[in-house]
């Protein structure tokens, strides 16, 4: 526009015209380039893997340790990002209620203590390391292993800058910030009192600094640490376990499909699709509700979650839905119910997630497949059940002057052609027999960049393409590093056999599986509206698989009964994930989204409850095919 100050270009390219941008933007862009290119490469390797292996029968050497170890990469420097930014995830908002000076000071005291913990994690990591280097093990081409492991204390180094840098505004906050954390590791390090009797004053501290706002991945991780130390064990287990899940085979796909979805997201897909559904519904009595409820469950069975879907699609549906005649209040509660429908289907990552982890916490094997054809029926159920409430709360009669045009509706469809085919590539690579998961979600990726970059030319090369990779590296950084601590606490559980004990008590206690199954739903209701998901699943599955196995239910069906509460638990008020981005999105009042969203809740604990106590909905289907 005439008048405006032309924007730098992105990555460090610059013009004759266009001066040199100061020294922090550059080292942001070489920053982000530790996110991108990994990501980059995670796409083309197994694509790449696929050609040589279909049309010459070779393959890469080494490429899959390659890409589990990028996962690593991206992971750590991805969780920078987001600490960077002030972007990872908080369990509180405790603090966006104060003001002043006592807001000043939960902000010093729960970044000061997330600091201290983020620290001894460093440590932690840096013992692991130097264990790892005596070893002399090669990750591929002469590449010392350890070298890439010593990612993790780097970024463990970058998160702790970063939180005691937004423990205030100014160098006074910043300073005190620092004095807590080395005061908190001073007392570690040299107390005289006996660890196991600072434990539990430590997690009150940890529990206060939770409620005050510190990161998700402090709290799991700083409770590991603490009970880890205080039992005098080895705090280095944190970081070995991180490793391990990090550079786990199947993980790759995470961050693979939700870079897919990122590519979509930021995109013109949106704004496609909606014309696509709009086409095909909107001449029907509650057409607009049906088409909010598919395309949700699209968009969230690519990008992984709720979030991505409420936040790119909230803007484009919620007027749709208040032109189409439904109120304001039923419009915000369907999108927020909407937007967690496609938890259950391919290639969603919480399933993903749930098999890697159930697999290695019980007996027998949950394999991704299996989970999700297990989940077909009962995610169907919950989608029907949704577009019925949306019709019954709609206008009464199908939009006046609307009737259905297969010439607008053909012309809708040819135009988003390319971005309906997105599942089909994706089902076919992971059902397909051809790929591997990690392979078809890096297809999936390539043809997602493909569509948008390439066909629809919607997001440019350098300027666009940079951005969205490290917007998604951040997000796929800030879930693994919960993911990673959560399995150092977790491995503290199975350490005390908690899992053991929990077995025990729960089949001297509850005689009735159906009992046992309600008491589920309850705890993994209340689980889930404060807990993240992804952090749940690897804290509590390795706790609940082995009591299903002790009550005999089929491991798929225990699997479809956790995810689907867990997307019920997105409604939980006070702080379900879906209430808490409605509220960001739209604007409106935590308390005002919670009551649109509380008829939506009931309908979706009805399907929740049908997926429980009819298993035949969720083992039919794996067992005809199988």
């Amino acid at each position: 526009m005439p008048g405006e100050p032309a924007s730098p270009p992105a990555f460090g390219l610059t013009t004759a015209d266009t001066p040199a941008p100061p020294v922090w933007v550059w080292l942001r862009r070489g920053e982000n380039l530790l996110v991108v290119l990994p990501l980059a490469v995670m796409v083309a390797l197994p694509c790449l893997e696929i050609l040589l292996r279909t049309f010459f029968h070779s393959g890469v050497p080494a490429s899959a340790p390659i890409v589990q170890h990028l996962v690593l990469v991206v992971g750590m420097f991805g969780g920078a990002l987001a600490a960077r930014e002030n972007r990872l995830l908080a369990l509180s908002t405790a603090t966006s209620r104060f003001r002043g000076r006592l807001k000043s000071s939960a902000r010093i005291f729960s970044n000061g203590f997330a600091a201290a913990v983020c620290a001894f994690l460093c440590w932690a990591s840096k013992e692991f390391v130097v264990s790892q280097r005596g070893l002399g093990r090669e990750l591929a081409y002469g590449v010392p292993l350890w070298t890439v492991q010593s990612v993790i204390t780097i970024g463990f180094a970058l998160v702790t800058v970063r939180l005691l840098w937004h423990a205030g505004a100014t160098w006074r906050g910043r300073l005190a910030a620092l004095a807590l954390a080395g005061g908190l590791a001073a007392l570690a390090a040299w107390s005289p009192i006996p660890p196991e009797k600072l434990r539990v004053p430590g997690l009150a501290l940890l529990l206060l600094a939770t409620a005050l706002g510190a990161p998700v991945f402090t709290a799991l991780g700083g409770a590991a640490l603490i009970l880890l130390w205080s039992g005098g064990d080895t705090i280095a287990s944190i970081p070995l376990n991180h490793y391990r899940l990090t550079t786990n085979p199947t993980l790759p796909s995470i961050p693979l499909f939700t870079l897919a979805g990122y590519f979509l997201a930021e995109s013109g897909a949106a704004q496609r699709l909606v014309k696509v559904f709009d086409a095909l519904f909107g001449h029907l009595r509650g057409g607009p509700a049906i088409g909010t409820v598919l395309l949700c469950a699209f968009f969230t069975s690519l990008t992984g979650g709720s979030g991505v879907t409420i936040l790119a699609l909230g803007g484009l549906l919620l007027p749709i839905l208040v032109s189409a005649g439904y109120g304001e209040r039923t419009s915000l509660g369907l999108l927020t119910g909407a937007g967690s429908l496609g938890l259950l289907f391919p290639p969603c990552l919480p399933p993903i997630l749930y098999s890697i982890v159930a697999s290695g916490a019980g007996r027998t094997s949950v394999p991704i497949d299996k989970i999700f054809e297990g989940g077909l029926l009962p995610g169907l159920l919950l989608m029907g059940m949704t577009a019925w409430w949306g019709v019954q709360q709609g206008p009464k009669v199908a939009a006046a002057n609307r009737h259905f045009n297969a010439r607008a509706a053909g012309a809708a469809m040819w135009g988003a052609k390319w971005e309906l085919l997105i599942p089909v590539v994706a089902l076919a690579a992971l059902f397909g027999g051809f790929a591997t998961p990690v392979e078809a979600a890096a297809l999936t990726a390539f043809y997602a960049f493909f569509c948008e970059v390439v066909i629809y030319r919607d997001l440019k090369w350098f300027r666009d393409v940079p951005r969205v990779m490290t917007e998604c590296g951040a997000l796929v950084g800030g879930v693994l590093l919960i993911l990673g601590v959560a399995l150092g606490f977790t491995h503290y559980l199975v350490d005390a056999q908690i899992p053991d004990q929990a077995v025990a008590w729960a089949t001297t206690t509850i005689k009735s599986k159906w009992l046992f199954l309600l008491c589920l739903n309850l705890v993994l209701l209340v689980i889930g509206g404060l807990v993240e998901i992804y952090a749940a699943i690897v804290v509590v599955v390795p706790l609940l698989v082995p009591v299903g196995e002790a009550f005999g239910l089929d491991p798929i069906h225990l699997g479809i009964i956790f995810l689907a509460n867990m997307e019920l638990a997105f409604l939980a008020p006070p702080i379900g994930l879906n209430l808490l981005l409605s509220s960001y999105r739209f604007g409106k009042p935590m308390s005002e989204v919670t009551r649109a969203a509380l008829p939506m809740m009931l309908v979706l604990l009805i399907g929740v409850l049908l997926i429980t106590y009819f298993p035949p909905l969720t083992t039919a289907l794996p067992h005809w095919l199988k």
